[in-house]
C-alpha cells in the first residue's frame, strides 16, 4: 500500500494534529500562509493558499509548483482546542492543586528522574511552571506580610488584613500569563498527568473522530494522506494511526500513508505508569509497513525530546522495528547565524520553528513535505537516521495494553 516511493504527488490530504493549544486553529492557517510564502521565496517555488471549500474541520487549500510539478493539497486541522480550554478552567486554587498532583505523578513514579537522563531541556520546561507558580505564591505572601506589618501599626488584629492581598496578587500574575506561560504550561503537563498517562474519556472520543476522518480520506482518490503531529499532538497521532491500521481501515491499494512527528514530547506521557495504551501504540506502529514515519526534532528546541527515538527510549521497541526515521532539523545549520541569534532564547518560538521557513534549508522543508510533489517516503528514501539519536531504553514502565 503506502510505499509508492517514486510516485509523483498530484493531490494530497494533510491532517495536522496540534499540541496542547487553546487558540483557534486559524492561527495555523496564518502561520502556514506567512511562512510558506517566505520559504517559497527563499527556495524558489510557487505556493498559493486559498480558503477551504470542502466539508470537514477547519482548514485551507494549497497549490504549489515545485520543480515543474503542480500539486494540490487540502490541509485540515484536527483541533482539540475546546478540550484544552475546558481543562484550563480550574481557577487559581485548582491550578495549585494541579501543581501538587502533577509533581507527585512525575516524582512519585520516578518518571521525572528518568526523563532527565534523556534531555534536560524539556524537563526544565516542565519544572518551570512549578517553580514560577511557587515564586508567585511566595511574592503574594511576602506582600501580605509587609502589608500586615503596616496595618499592625493601626491595630494588632488588623495585621491579618494583609492576607486579603494574596488573591489579588495571584490574580495579577494570572492575567499576565500571556507573558509568563506558567499557568499554561502547568495545565499542559497536568492534563497528561491527571490520569498518569492514560487518555481521559473526552480525548479518546476525539481520537476516534479523527481516525474516522482520516479513514475517509484514505478511501478518496488522493495520492498521499499525510498526518502531521506537533508537540503533544505527536503522541495523539500515534494512537490515531495505530487505531486505523489495527481496524483494517487502510486500503491495500489506497493512497500512501505518511506520518510526520515534529518536536515530539512523547516520553513525557509514555514514561508514566498508566500510559499502557500509548506504549502499545508506539510498539505497534513502529513495526508496520503500512506507512512511513519520520520524526523530526532539533537539539536547539529545548521543549522537545530532541533526537530521542520515542519507541526505543520508552523501552517498547519490537525486534522487527522499522520506524521512526529520526532526523534533525539542525537549527544551527538551517538557520543563518543572524536568525539563530535572534531566536536562540525564544524557546516557545523555536518549538514552532518546524512549521516555519528556514533561511538555509536542508532536506527538511515543511512546505515541500506538506505540499510538494514527493511522498514523505520518497523524500527520505535512503536517508540515514541522525547519528546523534538516542535509543537507549530509559522508562521504568514498559507494560502495554492488551
Amino acid at each position: 500500500m503506502s510505499s509508492q516511493p517514486n510516485s509523483i504527488i498530484r493531490r494530497r490530504r494533510v491532517f495536522y494534529v496540534p499540541g496542547y493549544d487553546p487558540i483557534h486553529p486559524r492561527r495555523y492557517r496564518e502561520l502556514y500562509r506567512k511562512e510558506g510564502k517566505e520559504q517559497a521565496k527563499i527556495t524558489g517555488y510557487a505556493l498559493d493558499l486559498t480558503a477551504k471549500t470542502s466539508r470537514g474541520r477547519y482548514g485551507w487549500q494549497v497549490e504549489t509548483t515545485i520543480e515543474g510539478e503542480a500539486v494540490k493539497t487540502d490541509i485540515d486541522v484536527l483541533f482539540w482546542s475546546d478540550i484544552v480550554r475546558d481543562s484550563m478552567e480550574t481557577g487559581i486554587p485548582g491550578t495549585y492543586l494541579q501543581l501538587v498532583r502533577t509533581a507527585w505523578a512525575y516524582i512519585g513514579s520516578g518518571a521525572l528522574f528518568r526523563l532527565m537522563r534523556l534531555r534536560k531541556g524539556p524537563v526544565i520546561a516542565a519544572l518551570y511552571p512549578v517553580w514560577f507558580l511557587l515564586a508567585q505564591l511566595g511574592i503574594a505572601l511576602l506582600i501580605a506580610w509587609g502589608l500586615g506589618r503596616a496595618l499592625a501599626l493601626l491595630h494588632p488584629l488588623a495585621a491579618w488584613g494583609g492576607l486579603l492581598s494574596v488573591p489579588f496578587v495571584l490574580e495579577w500574575f494570572r492575567r499576565k500569563d500571556n507573558k509568563f506561560f506558567a499557568y499554561y504550561l502547568m495545565h499542559d503537563y497536568a492534563y497528561s498527568a491527571r490520569h498518569m498517562g492514560a487518555n481521559p474519556p473526552e480525548l479518546e472520543a476525539r481520537i476516534t473522530e479523527f481516525a474516522d476522518e482520516i479513514a475517509e480520506a484514505l478511501r478518496s482518490d488522493v495520492d498521499e494522506v499525510l498526518v502531521v503531529g506537533h508537540s503533544s499532538g505527536a503522541h495523539l497521532a500515534v494512537s490515531i494511526l495505530a487505531d486505523l491500521i489495527r481496524a483494517g481501515r487502510v486500503p491495500e491499494h489506497g493512497p500512501a500513508l505518511s506520518f510526520l512527528s515534529l518536536g515530539q514530547v512523547v516520553p513525557m506521557v509514555s514514561f508514566l505508569p498508566a500510559a499502557t495504551r500509548l506504549r502499545a501504540d508506539l510498539a505497534y506502529l513502529s513495526a508496520r509497513d503500512d506507512l512511513t514515519w519520520v520524526d523530526v526534532t532539533a537539539p536547539g528546541d529545548g521543549c522537545a525530546f530532541a533526537l530521542c527515538d520515542p519507541v526505543a527510549v520508552t523501552g517498547v521497541a519490537p525486534k522487527d522495528k522499522r520506524w521512526p526515521l529520526v532526523i534533525s532539523a539542525a537549527f544551527t545549520q538551517t538557520l543563518s547565524p543572524e536568525r539563530w541569534k535572534a531566536l536562540r532564547w525564544r524557546f516557545f518560538r523555536l518549538h514552532f520553528q518546524y512549521l516555519c521557513a528556514f533561511d538555509r534549508p536542508g532536506d527538511y522543508d515543511y512546505f515541500q513535505i506538506t505540499a510538494g510533489p514527493q511522498t514523505l517516503g520518497a523524500r527520505y528514501a535512503g536517508r540515514a537516521p541522525s547519528p546523534s539519536r538516542i535509543e537507549t531504553p530509559v522508562s521504568k514502565f514498559t507494560d502495554v495494553a492488551a
